[in-house]
């Protein structure tokens, strides 16, 4: 709609109705709840619904939804007990009653100036999300930079898109002590390079990392230990330190992506029907879902460089792929990972439209071995945003051994 008349399109004023953007979300998760149900039922498991913790080895007692108690005990033990968002001990916070993710999507209003305290996938998709409903936004990282973990002409490209779109960002800020109530009125009090500042808000959204769910389900009567940060301690085919107890999910310390979680029960799965599957070395691709949105699979080029790896890097603006042309998106880069003595796909990184499909294309070069001039060759369809691929490895020469 703010694009409209780019394309030709002349529209009327317009209004967002958080009301009914929370019925469409709420709707998507009862249907894929009900999705899951179904195939409990038709699988013939039992599904106990309640608060369970261990009271001996695989032995459990679940306080029962519905009231009353049950006490099971199997052979085999699978926890996937997940994560929450973590409130980090400023002064004040807890008192606030800060959003998280899972407040963040229930909202039926629109917050007046949602203050996001974090620079990570959750609160740089809320945050760009709010902004686009109409709320103001601020975002306080404590890092030097946002997504921390990218590479910073990456961190550059999201903070110039948040610029651009009005969202204002503080980096290598502190926050010191927060006052009032989320929903209502709340200060921020930051430290910041240039000095100590107040910001002033509705809401306060706290987007700082997550907590693995181990504490108080009594994981020590089951023999289960934990890693120094609370999560469950495994090896690399999801095994605990107890006997027939397996973890999968957030709370074994995977990548926090549902494609890793299913990707461990594969893992889980497969072993015990004999196979030999371990979680070392898993090309894992990872996507942020702002717009344009940032996909990664492989070594960034920062972690390369930490690491002392010999490396070829090629880069491309999105503006060079004709597919952009036609949809007005030309903002954002394709970037390339080679080994500087083979031809071997390294790492890919593209923040642009369509960056989790594109990714796709080179995660699965990657996976059968394809040396990058398997795709430089390629003849991908056009006008395609994958296509930009062959411009993106026409730029290398081949290495001097082939």
């Amino acid at each position: 709609m703010h694009h409209a008349a780019q394309f030709g399109i002349v529209t009327g004023s317009f209004a967002v109705d958080m009301a009914k953007v929370r019925q469409r979300k709420r709707e998507m998760v009862e249907g894929l709840i009900a999705m899951h149900l179904e195939l409990y039922q038709k699988s013939g498991a039992e599904l106990i619904m309640g608060e369970g913790r261990f009271v001996a080895p695989k032995t459990l007692e679940v306080r029962l939804r519905d009231g009353g108690t049950r006490v099971l005990a199997g052979e085999r033990i699978f926890l996937n007990v997940g994560t929450h968002a973590t409130i980090p001990s400023i002064p004040g916070l807890a008192d606030a009653g800060p959003l998280t993710h899972i407040e963040a999507l229930e909202l039926d209003r629109l917050p007046a100036h949602l203050i996001v305290l974090g620079g990570g996938y959750v609160g740089l998709e809320l945050a760009q999300a709010y902004r686009r409903f109409g709320s103001r936004v601020t975002v306080v990282e404590h890092g030097p930079q946002l997504a921390g973990r990218e590479d910073p002409d990456v961190a550059d490209a999201i903070g110039r898109l948040f610029d651009d779109e009005g969202i204002e960002v503080l980096l290598s800020a502190e926050a010191i002590r927060v006052e009032g109530h989320s929903g209502g009125s709340v200060r921020l009090h930051v430290r910041t390079p240039r000095g100590e500042r107040i910001i002033e808000g509705s809401d306060i959204l706290a987007a700082t990392g997550r907590t693995p769910n181990t504490a108080g389900i009594g994981l020590d009567a089951a023999g289960v230990q934990l890693e120094a940060r609370g999560y469950i301690q495994v090896n690399d085919r999801l095994e605990t330190s107890a006997p027939d107890v397996w973890a999968l999910g957030e709370c074994a310390g995977s990548p926090q992506f549902t494609h890793v979680s299913l990707d461990d029960f594969r893992v889980i799965r497969d072993n015990l029907a004999g196979g030999n599957r371990t979680t070392r070395d898993r090309l894992i691709p990872f996507c942020l879902f702002t717009d344009p949105p940032l996909a990664r699979v492989g070594w960034s080029e920062a972690e390369a460089r930490r690491r002392g790896m010999a490396v070829r890097v090629a880069k491309l603006p999105m503006s060079s792929v004709l597919r952009t042309r036609t949809t007005a998106e030309t903002r954002g880069f394709m970037k390339a990972l080679l080994d500087a003595q083979t031809d071997r796909i390294l790492g890919f990184t593209m923040i642009g439209p369509e960056a989790g499909e594109v990714v796709a294309v080179v995660q699965t070069a990657m996976l059968a071995g394809l040396p990058y001039t398997g795709l430089r060759d390629a003849i991908l369809a056009h006008p395609t945003m994958a296509e930009g691929l062959n411009a993106l490895f026409s730029q290398l020469p081949p290495s001097s051994a082939h």
